[in-house]
């Protein structure tokens, strides 16, 4: 599905319409403005294709390349662009004062998880009523929390109370 939407993108070979272009080798280098016939055969000659990289310039911008690897190459740079993207985003981890063992074991798996797909995530422990009153037992539990992760990480911002209880963000 992904690999059509990139397969209409590029004009190759005989699916160009300009006269002239400029064309680019497969090493990067720019071989200057040639007519189309021209560059299709100094292809053909090394067994690559024409590929159109950028209509709207005049003339407008072919590389001589394997189409395949093209193909793989910007799949790749898009995978990156993307994961860039998400490096902003946060995941949340919610304790309770009365937590037990194995749920604590769980909640640090999920964050080593996130912590490994490069996510920051914002731990809280959430106090009621009473609990409120404790926030030096919530703090250290919430630092035997951050004990428990194996996977290494960085503490973005420090324990920090709120109405709700205290948070903590790493990354």
């Amino acid at each position: 599905m992904r690999l059509t939407k990139i397969l209409k993108k590029y004009n190759i070979n005989n699916q160009i319409r300009a006269n002239e272009v400029r064309v680019i080798d497969e090493n990067g280098g720019n071989l200057g403005i040639m007519s189309l016939a021209e560059a299709l055969n100094l292809a053909q000659s090394k067994n690559l294709d024409v590929v159109e990289i950028v209509k709207t310039a005049n003339p407008p911008v072919v590389k001589i390349c394997d189409y395949g690897k093209f193909l793989y190459q910007q799949e790749k740079t898009e995978k990156k662009q993307k994961a860039k993207e998400r490096g902003d985003e946060m995941k949340q981890i919610r304790l309770t004062f009365n937590i037990g063992k194995h749920d604590m074991e769980v909640r640090a798996k999920q964050t080593e998880e996130f912590l490994k797909q490069g996510l920051k995530v914002q731990i809280e422990i959430v106090l009621r009523g009473r609990e409120k009153s404790h926030k030096d037992l919530a703090t250290e539990k919430l630092k035997n929390f951050l004990n428990s992760i194996q996977h290494p990480y960085k503490i973005i911002q420090d324990i920090k109370s709120s109405p709700r209880g205290l948070t903590i963000v790493i990354g």
